[in-house]
């Protein structure tokens, strides 16, 4: 039977329980580096562990960037490598898009790099969108950049809310 999110994020928090104190930050740079868990869930994870905020918060920023910076560099080859053996007489790719990958295009001629990165968190985990972004030719510096910017706000704004400094709702 497949593993549900939310089972994947309780063996986390059992992972970094059992991992001695000095340990427990890599425990959680490790959960932020898996898709749908992300640098938030992972600060979540830390700091309802009893991690402090900054540590977790920290940690789970570093795996999941970590973790979409390897996507990117090897998404950004892979096409370099699909590009260069189209252009030099390989096959052709007439295949037509998937709709979920209509759907990105979309988004992405409507929002654009900096709007898919910063809202496709909501969507889809942060590595699907770095991949998407590298295979439309899109600058590895550029998904880079807007990648972090979204993993630091998404994951400092849920654990502003996991540690009760900000509420949502009345």
């Amino acid at each position: 039977m497949a593993s549900t999110s939310s089972d994947v994020v309780l063996r986390f928090q059992e992972l970094v329980a059992q991992l001695p104190e000095w340990l427990q930050p890599v425990g959680v740079a490790l959960a932020g580096a898996v898709p749908f868990v992300e640098g938030e869930g992972a600060a979540a994870i830390g700091i309802v562990g009893g991690l402090h905020p900054v540590v977790a918060v920290v940690a789970g920023i570093a795996g999941n960037v970590l973790a979409v910076l390897v996507v990117v560099l090897v998404s950004v080859r892979t096409r370099q490598a699909v590009v260069t053996h189209v252009r030099g007489g390989g096959v052709a790719l007439d295949e037509p898009p998937s709709p979920r990958r209509q759907k990105f295009d979309r988004a992405f001629a409507r929002y654009g790099v900096a709007g898919v990165c910063l809202l496709g968190p909501l969507l889809v985990p942060t590595h699907f969108t770095a991949a998407a972004l590298a295979a439309s030719g899109v600058r590895r510096t550029r998904i880079l950049a807007w990648q972090a910017v979204a993993i630091v706000l998404w994951t400092v704004a849920v654990s502003l809310v996991v540690t009760g400094v900000l509420a949502i709702g009345g």
